[in-house]
């Protein structure tokens, strides 16, 4: 009888576990998204791309226009969305009917069952080649932000992200400022964005920096291992341990310095190549991996920076996907977490079990991810059905005590 206890009693607590456990997840983190470029021929379906992330618990995904197919094959998912206004459409968005028409015809047709939280106005409109998009940026900014509000959808915030070139100083990150030259059409910019209660958002590369200055620049600031002796704005003492947070908090400075303190910054975009030409410096699978890793467990830890440490940082990896349709240097290809047939381009804080190779391994292998606050596991459908046989094992052993 006691023996029959002690095996029913270890069978349900094996139960309880498997139940309750997040076999096949990344653990979910709010501030968490990633960037879906579709520059590519040979991407998968959107609907394969849904799948994926769903596999991964990401539910924040953002894209470079508003391709309907994407946003048709997300509706009824958890997945919020960001799109974007292309470049080349921002002038005719200085009309607010033909910005209404463009929200009418390319958002309001998938809403609600599509979750679009945001909209993109342009991509790096302030650092553009193209001088004369800058003219059109706010008007078409408030624009559309009026369009939906006049449509009942003044929650999905209207922002643009901004290229860290914007910046006319980064160093230390008390010195932060915008360059002079854009300072009239930031402050109405950031007004904007203080009034509806917006985020700025910027694209921050720390890779580009050591890429510019390997000799002086340590690798471990720009990847963010722990522990490094990082720098100390000597102005503030704040310490940082890692570039990103440092190019986040001289945005920060900068837009205070505009006199706006009420401004939320996000990150839009970072990333680190795994392959580039011989002149990228330090574009590698290993530092792809150890960058994205790093930037994933301060995820997972909900971590702020130096300047703002209760507010936890929001961040979209860039990319989910190679795109091998990019112009560019080799860097500009190899971005992505993933290769266009799912397989993982390299390890990114989740270590396959299955495999020795960390470059190259297998998307259907078992994973963990692991910080020093969480450790949640990925694993493949075989692994769970292990569990599983393992369970109706226990309970065939008790029934026959």
């Amino acid at each position: 009888m006691d023996a029959f206890i002690s095996t029913m009693t270890i069978t349900y607590i094996f139960l309880a576990l498997f139940l309750s456990s997040d076999i096949g997840s990344i653990p979910h983190v709010k501030s968490f998204g990633i960037n879906y470029g579709q520059v590519g021929n040979n991407l998968p379906q959107p609907n394969k791309v849904l799948e994926l992330l769903s596999t991964l618990k990401l539910t924040k995904t953002r894209i470079y226009d508003t391709n309907p197919q994407i946003l048709t094959s997300f509706a009824n998912s958890n997945i919020e969305l960001i799109v974007t206004v292309e470049n080349e459409v921002l002038s005719q968005l200085d009309d607010p009917q033909q910005a209404l028409q463009w929200v009418n015809s390319h958002i309001i047709p998938y809403l609600p069952e599509t979750k679009i939280t945001g909209i993109q106005v342009g991509n790096e409109v302030f650092t553009d080649d193209d001088d004369t998009l800058l003219q059109h940026l706010v008007p078409a900014v408030v624009n559309i932000h009026n369009a939906l509000s006049t449509l009942g959808y003044s929650n999905i915030k209207v922002s643009t992200p901004s290229s860290l070139a914007v910046l006319q100083n980064s160093y230390p990150p008390s010195a932060g400022s915008f360059k002079s030259e854009i300072n009239g059409i930031m402050y109405q910019f950031l007004n904007f964005l203080s009034t509806t209660k917006t985020p700025f958002w910027i694209n921050a590369y720390p890779f580009f920096a050591y890429e510019d200055d390997p000799s002086t620049i340590p690798l471990d600031y720009v990847l963010g291992n722990n522990p490094n002796a990082g720098m100390v704005d000597p102005y503030t003492k704040l310490h940082y341990d890692n570039m990103l947070y440092a190019m986040v908090d001289a945005v920060y400075f900068a837009i205070a310095k505009m006199g706006f303190r009420d401004i939320e910054v996000r990150v839009s975009e970072t990333g680190w190549p795994s392959k580039g030409d011989t002149n990228e410096v330090g574009a590698s699978p290993q530092n792809a991996a150890t960058y994205n890793r790093n930037l994933l467990r301060r995820q997972v830890a909900n971590e702020g920076t130096p300047l703002n440490p209760r507010i936890r940082l929001e961040v979209y990896l860039f990319a989910l996907f190679n795109e091998d349709m990019k112009p560019g240097p080799t860097s500009e290809r190899n971005y992505g977490l993933f290769q266009p047939n799912e397989s993982m381009t390299y390890n990114v804080g989740l270590t396959s079990v299955s495999t020795t190779s960390t470059s190259t391994p297998s998307s259907s292998a078992s994973f963990t991810l692991s910080s020093s606050a969480t450790k949640t596991k990925v694993a493949s459908k075989e692994n769970q059905s292990l569990v599983l046989w393992i369970f109706v094992y226990l309970l065939i052993l008790t029934l026959s005590l």
